[in-house]
């Protein structure tokens, strides 16, 4: 009996260890279960939050040493001021190429596949028509090889490749010509230059703008020929300062339709045109060049209301090229505001750099070219300025290092995510966003550049099956990746959608259509550049499609703001209102 009793009770322990193992194990389970799905979601939901650092406030300093080193999949050219730096900085922090550098850095710090060349003054320098003038014709060209190749001798160290041609070390040559009229009717102010031609001035003015159009297609093209006959190009890539399909000032975007940007061949430029199917691109100037660099310099702070149009501005610049071209399209970028409109030489805010360094990508840029004008940081310079303190360039390294925690995404093959033409962004004032989609993974970078400092923005942001809201702050550039798989609820339909205005620009009277996602009263304005609302009206929208007609003759010419608003959202466009 006792014996009987002491192996019940065995049994009764034996069993309370097991039933306390399995409880261990289980939570055990549990919780390794429970990190694996936290880890899990981290890896695929995670966003490039800002560094925590202090921008540089001394003078003439870049502090690089607060970034971690790190790279990218992309050329990014480093041309701004090195400032005693001789260590190949950039080249630690996103940039793959250095065109500033001092003679000891070539071979040790830099080497020739991480070597940019800028080659300035290509048409400069021989007091020839090309250059005072800006006329393909009576230009002694003879003159112009013997200096380019002058220039080839010395870029070259005069040391020639096998087959007799000089050898260019380096990865890119970029020529900075500059020499055109772009505009007929600064074209034809040539038919009173006593350079041009006497047979050539008595020509009709459209035969006289296709003579000259052809003719300095020509001569830009010799330019190209002459550097591939005489120079060892086998491993360098060559192209051109601003020189792509389309080209354009700030003020004209959203005077064509995305449509007629990227399928009217008349938007081309000339000089990449091709002469024998002018429906395309090409042309003994285009067919030359391995990658196309359009400008994206800036020309208004935020004191214009033009200001926060900036990076609508850029990505359509990349958009608009992309449409026309195959070729790599690497714009030219800027630290500091265009000299065309007061703001020159001072730099671009903090978060328009930042901007710049991330969003090109998202619209299909290969590369960027950050540039700066020679001698602002030099003390022996006439143009130095002692007092520059360069926080743009720090956020604009800022931007690359966030936009590297995701180098991965823009690796193999990857879809770009492009809801809305940055045209028609720029057209409405709307929040920019763009994605980049890879596996299961979407990465989704966004800006409302016409937000307010601190002001909350909440925007859908959609591809396919994925939607998700996102809550933008100020001006603040977003940068996070979700997987795409993840079932989200989808949001409620916006407001108002389709705004449309026409014609565009108008003189006296436009038709304003927009769908509304629910019929009730909603408030009709119209906004002049300064925020005053000069016309303002109540009206009575249906569910789905509404049209409004606007007497505009009474308006000033300028650019409006037509807004449509109720209390569950705003749809705006711009209107511009011409001479009659």
């Amino acid at each position: 009996m006792l014996l009987g009793c002491t192996q019940d009770a065995g049994r009764r322990t034996q069993n309370a260890l097991n039933e306390q193992r399995r409880i261990v194990f289980l939570s055990f389970f549990l919780c390794l279960f429970s990190f694996l799905i936290c880890s899990f979601t981290q890896a695929q939901d995670r966003c490039a939050e800002p560094l925590s650092y202090t921008p540089v406030t001394a003078p003439q300093r870049i502090e690089w040493s607060k970034f971690p080193d790190f790279n990218l999949p992309f050329t990014i050219v480093y041309g701004g001021p090195r400032m005693g730096d001789v260590q190949g900085q950039p080249l630690r922090h996103g940039f793959s190429h250095i065109s500033t550098m001092q003679d000891a850095e070539f071979g040790t710090v830099v080497q020739p596949r991480q070597r940019a060349i800028e080659w300035s003054g290509f048409a400069f320098g021989l007091s020839q028509p090309w250059e005072f003038a800006e006329s393909p014709w009576n230009n002694d060209l003879n003159a112009y090889r013997a200096r380019w190749n002058r220039y080839l001798r010395d870029v070259s160290g005069n040391t020639r490749t096998a087959n007799g041609k000089y050898n260019i070390q380096a990865d890119i040559l970029m020529v900075d010509l500059e020499r055109i009229h772009e505009t007929d009717a600064r074209i034809l102010r040539l038919k009173t230059d006593p350079s041009t031609p006497p047979a050539y001035r008595t020509l009709p003015d459209d035969q006289f703008l296709l003579r000259y159009k052809k003719d300095m297609t020509a001569l830009y093209a010799e330019g190209l020929r002459y550097i591939r006959e005489q120079a060892d190009l086998t491993n360098a890539r060559l192209s051109t300062y601003s020189d792509s399909p389309i080209l354009n000032t700030f003020v004209n975007v959203v005077g064509n339709s995305w449509s007629d940007w990227s399928t009217n061949p008349a938007r081309v430029h000339y000089l990449l045109k091709d002469t024998t199917n002018f429906a395309h691109v090409g042309g003994p100037f285009y067919d030359r060049l391995d990658y196309v660099s359009p400008s994206a310099y800036y020309y208004n702070d935020y004191s214009s209301a033009l200001g926060p149009d900036f990076l609508a501005y850029m990505l359509f610049q990349i958009e608009a090229n992309r449409a026309w071209t195959t070729k790599p399209v690497m714009p030219f970028v800027w630290m500091r505001y265009h000299d065309c409109c007061g703001n020159y030489p001072n730099f671009i805010r903090p978060e328009m750099a930042e901007a710049t360094a991330i969003f090109p990508f998202f619209s299909g840029a290969k590369g960027l070219w950050l540039w700066d004008v020679p001698g602002f940081d030099n003390p022996s310079s006439t143009i130095y300025r002692p007092n520059d303190v360069y926080t743009a360039y720090e956020s604009f390294v800022h931007g690359l290092y966030r936009l590297s925690r995701f180098a991965d995404m823009f690796e193999g093959n990857y879809e770009l995510v492009i809801p809305k033409p940055a045209r028609d962004l720029m057209e409405a004032r709307e929040p920019v966003w763009r994605g980049v989609v890879k596996g299961d993974n979407i990465l989704i970078v966004a800006q409302n550049p016409y937000a307010p400092e601190g002001a909350k923005t909440t925007i859908t942001v959609r591809h396919q099956n994925f939607s998700r809201d996102i809550i933008l702050t100020g001006r603040q550039v977003y940068l996070c990746q979700f997987n795409k798989t993840a079932v989200t609820a989808l949001p409620e339909q916006p407001a108002f959608t389709d705004l449309t205005l026409t014609p565009n620009p108008v003189q006296q009277q436009c038709t304003v259509t927009f769908s509304a996602a629910r019929a009730g009263e909603v408030e009709f304005q119209i906004i002049n550049l300064l925020g005053q609302v000069v016309y303002q009206k109540p009206i009575r929208a249906s569910l789905g499609l509404n049209r409004q007609q606007l007497d505009t003759h009474h308006f000033s010419t300028g650019l409006y703001i037509v807004r449509v608003k109720n209390e569950q959202g705003t749809i705006q466009s711009r209107l511009l209102r011409t001479a009659d």
